[in-house]
Formats: C-alpha cells, sequence, structure tokens
C-alpha cells in the first residue's frame, strides 16, 4: 500500500480490463519515471479519446464523426454484413484484407450469467438494417466461445424468416498446431467446416 496519489493511480490502472494489482503497480511506476511531457501527452490523449471517439450512426464501430471510415467508403459491398461482438474485431477481421462489406458491432454478446440479454446489444438496429431487403448476407463472426456461439444461434434464429443467407465463420485448427493437442471440440469444428481440395 502507497500513499495518497500513487495508490489512487495503481487503484485506477488496477480496474483496466486485463491489468492485475502487479502491472498496475509496474505501469503506475513507469509513469512515475517518465518524462513529464510524456505523461502529459498521455493526459491529453485520454481526455481527447473521450471527447472525440464516438460510434458510428450505422454499424456501432468507434468513429471520430457520425460514420465510421467503413460506413462512409463507397467501395464497401453494402450487400454483406458482417456481425462482430466488439470494434476491435473489425480491425482483426479487416487486418485479413480478405473481407470487403460492412460491419455491425453489437457491443457485446449474450451472457445471461453476466446479466447481458439481447436488449442490451445492437441487435433491434441489426434487423432495422436488414428490413429494407438490400443485404443478401450476413456473416456470423462471434467469438467461438459459449458466449459467442448462443449469440449467433439467436441471430440466426431472428434473422431466419427474412431468407438471407446466414453463415457463420469456419472455425478449428491453428496453422502449425497439431493434432494431438486439438481439444474434441476444435477437431470436431475442424471437421465441419472442412472444404473439398482441388488438384
Amino acid at each position: 500500500m502507497y500513499e495518497g496519489v500513487v495508490q489512487d493511480l495503481i487503484d485506477e490502472l488496477g480496474m483496466l480490463p486485463g491489468i492485475g494489482p502487479k502491472s498496475a503497480q509496474r505501469i503506475a511506476f513507469h509513469i512515475l519515471a517518465a518524462d513529464p511531457a510524456d505523461v502529459r501527452r498521455l493526459a491529453k490523449t485520454l481526455i481527447e479519446v473521450k471527447e472525440k471517439v464516438q460510434f458510428c450512426r450505422i454499424c456501432f464501430n468507434v468513429a471520430q464523426a457520425e460514420l465510421c471510415r467503413i460506413c462512409s467508403d463507397p467501395r464497401r459491398d453494402t450487400t454483406v454484413i458482417c456481425v462482430v461482438e466488439e470494434s476491435k474485431d473489425v480491425v482483426a477481421v479487416e487486418r485479413t484484407r480478405e473481407f470487403r462489406g460492412r460491419y455491425h458491432v453489437l457491443g457485446g454478446a449474450i451472457n445471461p450469467i453476466g446479466g447481458v440479454g439481447p436488449d442490451d446489444l445492437h441487435i433491434r438496429e441489426l434487423i432495422a438494417r436488414l428490413a429494407d431487403g438490400s443485404v443478401t448476407e450476413l456473416i456470423l463472426a462471434t467469438d467461438p466461445n459459449t458466449e459467442g456461439e448462443v449469440t449467433a444461434s439467436y441471430l440466426a434464429r431472428q434473422i431466419a424468416p427474412m431468407g438471407l443467407t446466414v453463415s457463420r465463420l469456419a472455425s478449428g485448427l491453428p496453422m502449425g498446431g497439431d493434432l494431438e493437442w486439438a481439444d474434441e471440440v476444435t477437431l470436431g469444428r475442424a471437421f465441419e467446416g472442412r472444404r473439398t481440395v482441388s488438384p
């Protein structure tokens, strides 16, 4: 336990996701040892991000304007929407350079134990986006965990009456992995998502 503002800083840093007490202490002492100009720049950036960053009115991705850069890009395919849980997932998909459509960020996943239901996510807004019939395919790219699977199943049931093509990202074995180390669920998914190999 440290005195006053040092302990306050450690406590505040410790509230960040993925930062435990030891990491919070390490970061706090790094800040204390840092050049004052660097600390001022960090503080200024934190304040600016809260003042300037908002959520896109169409897809709910982070944006600095009313629309994010993807929704405002006329070259993107408007007939395909990739549904993700968080904005960080948009970045992950974009890094692949495989997807040229638009996104819809749910803002989380259905998690009854954590108190998150369908009404807590941007599902109503997704249904509204699909209502005009311009979207032909919906790709469900929620995380391959229990909450992500529940969310994907819920969305598939809600969207089924609309007659869209609904697909789910394949999941399975990582590149460079060994079969003997794969769990049954992962290996099962790899079999489900198999594809034909052409010579």
